[in-house]
C-alpha cells in the first residue's frame, strides 16, 4: 500500500532543509565572506601593546592603510621622521575609520600618510563608494585634529588585480578631485611612474604574487612620498 506525502509535509521538509543550508553557511564563513572590523581586532590590541611599553611622541608621522604599509620598512626608508606604522593587511578605508580613535587619534599626528582603497575595490565597492569612506575618514580626523595634514597614496595598478584597474581609477581620480580642494589633504600619484612603456604594471616593482611590493618598488613609493614629509612642518 502506498503513503500519501501531503504538500504541507512536502514543504515543511523543504523548509527545514533551507534552514538547516543557511545555518551552516553562517556557522562556516567563506573566504571572500566579509568579516568587518571585528576581524582586525587582535592587530589593533597589539598596536595599544606597542603603544603602552614604548609611547611613539605625539605630532608625528603615522602611517594607516592595508598590507603595502604594513609591510613597509619604514624605519628603513624615512629613518630620519621616526614614522609610525599602523598598517594592517587586508583593511579597508571602513577600518581605518572604525579604529581611528585608537590607532589615528591618540597619537595627534601632524601628518597622516594612508595607503587603502585597494582591497575596497577588490571586494566589490564602487569608486563612489570608496571616495565617501576617504571623506570620511578625513572628516573623522579633522573633527579632532583640524590641522593635521592627510597624504593620500593612490591605488596601485598591480598584476594580479590588473581587471580592476579602471575602477582603480577612477577612485584615485575622485579622491584626487578631493584633495585639490582642501589645502590639508595631498594626493600622490603612483599610477603613472608604476607603469612599464608596455602600458602594464613593471613587474620588478612586484613580489612574487603581483600584488604586494618588492624592495624596488618600495624604493619608488619612498621617492615619491618623501617630498610631502619634508613640506610637511
Amino acid at each position: 500500500m502506498k503513503k500519501t506525502v501531503s504538500l504541507r509535509t512536502l514543504l515543511s521538509g523543504l523548509l527545514l532543509g533551507v534552514l538547516t543550508v543557511t545555518v551552516l553557511i553562517r556557522a562556516v564563513p567563506g573566504k571572500d565572506q566579509p568579516q568587518g572590523p571585528a576581524e582586525w581586532e587582535t592587530d589593533i590590541r597589539q598596536f595599544e601593546e606597542q603603544d603602552r611599553k614604548a609611547p611613539p611622541a605625539k605630532g608625528g608621522i603615522l602611517f594607516i592603510g592595508s598590507s603595502s604599509i604594513r609591510l613597509w620598512d619604514l624605519s628603513r626608508d624615512f629613518p630620519d621622521i621616526q614614522p609610525i606604522n599602523r598598517g594592517f593587511g587586508g583593511s579597508q578605508i571602513a577600518d581605518s575609520i572604525h579604529f581611528a580613535d585608537r590607532i589615528v587619534l591618540p597619537y595627534e599626528p601632524r601628518t597622516v600618510v594612508m595607503y587603502a582603497g585597494d582591497n575596497d575595490i577588490a571586494a566589490g565597492k564602487t569608486p563612489q563608494q570608496v571616495h565617501q569612506d576617504f571623506v570620511t575618514f578625513t572628516q573623522v580626523v579633522h573633527k579632532q585634529l583640524p590641522d593635521t595634514r592627510i597624504v593620500y597614496i593612490a591605488i596601485k595598478p598591480s598584476l594580479q588585480r590588473w581587471k580592476l584597474v579602471e575602477a582603480m581609477r577612477e577612485t584615485n581620480s575622485l579622491i584626487q578631485a578631493s584633495c585639490q580642494e582642501d589645502e590639508r589633504l595631498e594626493f600622490v600619484d603612483i599610477d603613472t611612474p608604476m607603469i612599464g612603456d608596455d602600458g602594464k604594471p613593471r613587474p620588478e616593482l612586484f613580489a612574487k604574487d603581483g600584488l604586494h611590493l618588492s624592495d624596488e618598488g618600495y624604493k619608488l613609493w619612498t621617492s615619491l612620498v618623501r617630498p610631502h614629509l619634508i613640506a610637511s612642518p
